[in-house]
């Protein structure tokens, strides 16, 4: 799936959101997003898979958090610029037994690369 296909979802931009102040555990998202345990679990588990966030376990617990900083930047004439990409967050965010490696995200916006198109 690539990147615009993960970020094309309103909640899983929300779940980014609530992501991006600290890790949370699923039942937060739920409160917190306003949906569903199960709708939950499916978008957290696209964002995992895409390797913008990871989980680990905490007592009975299984938080999530994000690991890649992710932007997009679109500018009109004369830069005329589109870039998406996501990138490794800093070493050291997050619990030490989360696991800090990611997948990079393929796709036109490829994770690792970035994406940008220059229309002339």
């Amino acid at each position: 799936m690539s990147l615009f296909d993960v970020l094309g979802s309103k909640a899983r931009l929300q779940i980014l959101q609530e992501l991006s102040s600290e890790p949370r555990y699923v039942s937060e998202l739920v409160e917190r997003v306003g949906m569903d345990g199960k709708t939950a679990v499916h978008h957290l588990s696209v964002l995992e898979e895409a390797g913008l966030v990871t989980s680990y376990r905490s007592s009975r617990r299984k938080y999530y958090r994000l690991v890649k900083t992710v932007e997009l930047r679109a500018a009109p004439s004369p830069d005329r610029t589109f870039v998406l990409h996501a990138e490794d967050a800093l070493p050291g965010d997050g619990p030490p037994e989360a696991e800090s490696g990611a997948e990079a995200v393929d796709g036109p916006a490829d994770a690792s690369a970035g994406a940008a198109a220059d229309d002339g």
